[in-house]
């Protein structure tokens, strides 16, 4: 499978058909079958898509960014054309009767969706085991998890199946299968990229964020669709993402290695594969120097309370009245209707987090502990600000997870150790901020992914950034 840049040039220009990559597109889908990956397709859809894009003229491809550039989706983006049901129960079924903002710019811009993809259960998880409709298989490995909880949307960009494919980031999503997978994640910006349409989880910490194999492809379909839209209050005002060239020095920019981010018992890959970046930015002119982000420590548990508070809230709507299948208990009443509809539609790991968020919620507890998480968010973010704006540092670079892939079933007993696979993570989310990871090493035989966190907004030349990093590290650690 070519980039997302020579696809849709392929397209544009008539070297190719829609109709011809469509055709490729659905068998490789039928071939990773194993993978888990896929919740819905069809043949038929793929080819419906092609043939609309084919049947514009040579004028009107040309302005389509992304002609032809087949595109998977997280299956908590609503479409029209397939259902969306959250790798969940309780949504089994159910097809949206509008399209996600983020669809609706990717269709703009000429792409072809090619399947709605597995993850964990509301997106809660960090390895795709938490799936009503199974777990998604490592790419390389199949018995390891390719991340969570956009583990789907990873492997299929990992195994070659599409370019790109939207996730969603809450704490990690999409960075961390990334890494474990060895392709380029982007979480953009709070605000950079439209929530519309997006199955709410934590509502001040989702975005809408971009695998790629390369970070051409990412940042290609990030800059379709971001900009503004009036139907997300949380939508910042600004246009549709501005692209930079890429950068063959960076002489000018300095770079942070967070003390926190490397501790004693950082996996040796890990830590290998990042003193090797560091090296090739100095290479490339950069200046590296350690920084502190002193209130880090806190950032599992801060997230750990605020996220399932604010998925709690979100997934109260789901009550068997307005989505999905019905279940009636023996009762009869609307009470019982609740209880038998919520218990048989949620999973485990979803029933833990909404009794979690419900308790750090009630009356006695709230502040004790979502009032004090909430102070905790600010001392966070403002570590980043002294960082970023006092110190002078241009971006972050950082592991973007502690450890290669983990084994399936390893952590499914012990949440808190599942939860600490967002340690490096999950802190940019509950501050906003923009970051990527990308592939800088192995170990284990398995991918490695170094994180870049930059300040509100810095999206195009952190790109560009990655884009010199990626031109000199390859996805084994070894600097060309």
């Amino acid at each position: 499978m070519s980039g997302v840049g020579m696809i849709a040039e392929a397209v544009s220009s008539g070297l190719t058909t829609a109709a011809s990559v469509a055709r490729e597109v659905g068998g490789r889908l039928t071939g990773a079958m194993p993978l888990n990956a896929t919740l819905h397709w069809s043949q038929a859809l793929l080819d419906r898509q092609a043939a609309a894009l084919d049947a514009l003229s040579p004028a009107e491809r040309v302005t389509r960014p992304l002609a032809g550039v087949p595109i998977a989706l997280k299956d908590n983006m609503v479409t029209t054309d397939e259902p969306t049901t959250c790798a969940s129960k309780i949504l089994e079924g159910y097809v949206s009767p509008y399209d996600a903002t983020v669809v609706s710019r990717l269709r703009a811009a000429g792409a072809i969706l090619a399947s709605k993809t597995n993850l964990d259960e509301f997106a809660m998880g960090s390895s795709t085991e938490h799936s009503a409709y199974g777990r998604v298989h490592h790419p390389l490995d199949a018995a390891r998890v390719p991340g969570g909880s956009s583990g789907g949307s990873a492997a299929l960009v990992a195994a070659g199946v599409v370019p790109a494919a939207l996730g969603s980031e809450t704490g990690g999503s999409v960075r961390q299968p990334a890494s474990f997978c060895g392709i380029v994640g982007v979480k953009p910006t709070y605000g950079r990229v439209s929530r519309y349409g997006l199955v709410a989880f934590g509502s001040s910490l989702d975005q809408i964020s971009v695998f790629g194999r390369k970070v051409d492809d990412a940042a290609r379909v990030l800059a379709a669709i971001s900009g503004h839209d009036a139907h997300d209050s949380t939508s910042a005002p600004l246009p549709p993402l501005a692209l930079e060239p890429a950068r063959h020095e960076l002489t000018s920019f300095t770079f942070g290695m967070p003390r926190e981010y490397f501790p004693a018992d950082l996996h040796g890959g890990v830590r290998a594969a990042l003193d090797r970046t560091a090296h090739a930015l100095q290479q490339l002119g950069a200046t590296i120097k350690e920084v502190s982000l002193p209130h880090a420590r806190f950032a599992v548990p801060t997230y750990y309370i605020v996220a399932p508070a604010e998925a709690a809230a979100n997934l109260a709507r789901f009550d068997g009245v307005r989505y999905g299948p019905r279940h009636v208990g023996p009762e009869g009443d609307v009470q019982a209707l609740y209880r038998a509809t919520r218990g048989h539609g949620f999973g485990p790991e979803v029933r833990r987090r909404i009794l979690i968020g419900t308790y750090v919620l009630s009356s006695g507890y709230y502040d004790a502990y979502y009032r004090k998480a909430q102070q905790t968010r600010a001392l966070l973010a403002e570590d980043f600000r002294k960082v970023f704006v006092e110190q002078q540092v241009d971006f972050l670079l950082t592991p973007t997870t502690p450890t290669p892939a983990f084994k399936a079933g390893e952590k499914m007993e012990d949440p808190v150790a599942m939860y600490l696979a967002d340690i490096f993570t999950c802190s940019i989310n509950l501050a906003g901020l923009p970051a990527l990871s990308l592939p800088v090493g192995r170990g284990e035989g398995l991918p490695i992914g170094a994180q870049l966190v930059g300040p509100m907004f810095s999206e195009a030349r952190m790109l560009a950034v990655a884009s010199a990093i990626e031109a000199v590290v390859d996805a084994v650690g070894e600097v060309r």
